[in-house]
């Protein structure tokens, strides 16, 4: 119902804007004089009376009539039905090429990005007329020829406007649990980030729409639009134009119909701007170039050497993650670290902003942003090497093998769609579930997080969920697939105190229950003393510290675990270590 709220938000507010709702009733009535002129218009439009030529208005004629005798009124019904379908040409051609482009490029990012924006711009240095002009050159007159090269100048205004908004979706964490997933990238594109970016693309389409009829009228006053004799406001222009002397009022009805239309549409355009709280100014977008990678170096351990170790779900040795500088330097963000979690085993990756524990787990799940790159080193899951595997791998891995909650269950949570429908998606990608089994393993998942009611939440959106009841149907999500590892990234650093106990006590009842491994990421040593078996302290990309509870948390070996413990000492007035 959320998705249905918002839209209802966005209709309720566009109601209370009177010049919005008389332009919307102008538009629906052009739409219905396009489908009906032929049943409304009095006259037949190209119907000619030389003897009743360029007269005003008149009982028989209420427009007039043009040199031929033509009803005005006639033709300027059957012009809305040319207005009409040049838009719908341009405007739905352009959408059709230019949104899938743009969200491609835009999520893509990287070579493919800059090259595609360079022939936006060198095909938004050629004027429209001259491509107009060479298009009826090379396939002849006609409306679809001429309404052609709007369509190709629209698309790039798409393409723009899309890559812009999907730059600024694509590091939102609903995209990024989309990626964990394993989705393919048409799914990512068009059923998550697509239906999050439709408000300025709806705007988008408001103003193109007035800016393609006027296109039209003005292609068609030149003689490149319309075939001669048809009925369109641009041919009574040029009709009026000859003969304004002998009648002036010719003229006054397509001006009037164009200047009209254009106006309401871009009413229209602002209207729905301000209903769905798009900002105006323009975002800019820096594209850097990306640095030679260096060789990657992975040290897997050998089959006799991995079965003589303790038995580990996941294996990290010798981490690096590095990214190059603009001056050609190398910033090295992850270094030498290693360390593993064993089966049913809750292991915290301790340290401040800025430690490099993030770039860690981004590393595990195959995403370090680029242009970073592992560039040594060994990843293993449950006996199966990470690094170097291909895109097509990952997908089948994350979100089956590996699940993840994340710090805001509010922005990984994507907003249009239900709470059932997030958690049922990668159960029917992942594990080829009907839709009747997903629904019901959904439900099922949702009452183990402790969701009340849980059947009856799944048609909820995550706005309807409080903090707590969102984090657990996020976890509910990620064990979807029972996998073998859950990330856990700051899952409590959103809640409340009361919340991330309870929180924290689901965790700890998962792992006994499913007999899961947990990652858990986290600056709050308190949790982590609290429900951890193990801890690693990362401090400027290495690991400083590492061993049970009682190694590290009473008797630290690094200065750094020390400070890091008096600090907590001092804000809490108690001592932590108490706590494991």
């Amino acid at each position: 119902m959320g998705s249905i709220e918002k839209r209802h938000g966005v209709l309720e507010r566009v109601i209370r804007q009177p010049f919005t709702m008389v332009a919307l009733g102008w538009v629906l009535l052009l739409a219905v004089l396009a489908v009906f002129s032929p049943y409304l218009a009095p006259y037949d439009p190209n119907v000619t009376d030389v003897l009743n030529r360029l007269r005003g208005p008149s009982v028989t004629h209420w427009l007039g009539t043009d040199d031929l005798g033509r009803d005005t009124l006639s033709r300027a019904m059957w012009g809305s039905r040319v207005a009409v379908l040049a838009c719908l040409q341009a405007v739905g051609l352009a959408a059709l090429i230019g949104i899938p482009i743009g969200l491609l490029v835009g999520y893509k990012g990287g070579r493919w990005d800059r090259i595609v924006m360079r022939l936006v711009e060198v095909e938004q240095s050629i004027p429209l007329l001259l491509i107009a002009f060479a298009l009826v050159a090379i396939l002849g007159y006609g409306l679809f020829n001429a309404m052609l090269a709007v369509s190709i100048a629209f698309s790039m205004s798409y393409l723009r406007i899309t890559r812009a908004v999907v730059l600024a979706e694509r590091p939102k964490s609903y995209v990024q649990a989309a990626e964990i997933q394993g989705y393919p990238i048409s799914r990512v594109l068009f059923r998550h980030i697509l239906p999050n970016i439709v408000g300025p693309l709806i705007v988008q389409t408001s103003i193109l729409s007035g800016v393609a009829i006027l296109l039209e009228a003005m292609m068609s006053f030149l003689g490149i639009g319309t075939q001669a004799g048809t009925a369109s406001w641009g041919a009574m222009l040029e009709d009026a134009r000859r003969f304004q002397v002998q009648q002036l009022f010719l003229s006054l009805v397509p001006g009037l119909m164009i200047t009209v239309t254009v106006l309401a549409f871009n009413i229209i355009g602002d209207g729905l701007r301000d209903a769905f709280g798009i900002e105006t100014h323009a975002r800019k977008s820096v594209s850097k170039s990306r640095a030679v990678r260096p060789a990657l170096r992975i040290q897997a351990m050998g089959k006799e050497q991995a079965e003589a170790q303790r038995p580990s779900v996941l294996s990290v040795t010798n981490l690096e993650v590095e990214f190059p500088q603009q001056d050609g330097s190398v910033s090295h963000v992850v270094k030498g670290v290693s360390f593993d979690v064993a089966p049913a085993e809750i292991f915290g990756l301790v340290g401040e902003s800025g430690s490099g524990k993030s770039m860690t787990v981004s590393a595990v799940l195959g995403m370090v942003p680029p242009p970073g790159e592992v560039t040594g080193g060994s990843i293993v899951l449950d006996g199966r090497e990470l690094v170097g595997i291909s895109a097509a791998e990952w997908k089948k891995i994350r979100g089956r093998d590996i699940g993840v909650v994340f710090q805001d269950p509010m922005a990984a949570l994507s907003q249009v769609h239900t709470v059932g429908m997030q958690i049922t998606e990668g159960l029917r990608y992942h594990q080829k579930m009907t839709k009747a089994q997903a629904w019901a393993r959904a439900a099922e998942l949702l009452d183990i997080v402790g969701v009340p009611n849980a059947r009856a939440r799944l048609d909820d959106y995550p706005h309807q969920f409080s903090g707590g009841m969102a984090q657990r149907a996020m976890i509910a999500a990620a064990l979807s697939c029972n996998p073998k590892l859950l990330i856990a990234d700051e899952p409590t650093t959103a809640l409340d105190v009361t919340v991330q106990k309870q929180v924290l006590e689901l965790l700890l009842k998962l792992r006994e229950q499913l007999r899961m491994s947990v990652l858990l990421i986290t600056h709050d040593l308190g949790v982590v003393a609290e429900v951890c078996d193990r801890v690693a302290v990362m401090q400027h990309g290495v690991l400083v510290d590492y061993g049970n509870m009682k190694d590290v948390f009473v008797e630290p070996k690094h200065s750094y675990t020390k400070q890091l413990l008096l600090a907590r000492d001092g804000m809490l007035g108690a001592n932590p270590r108490r706590s494991s």
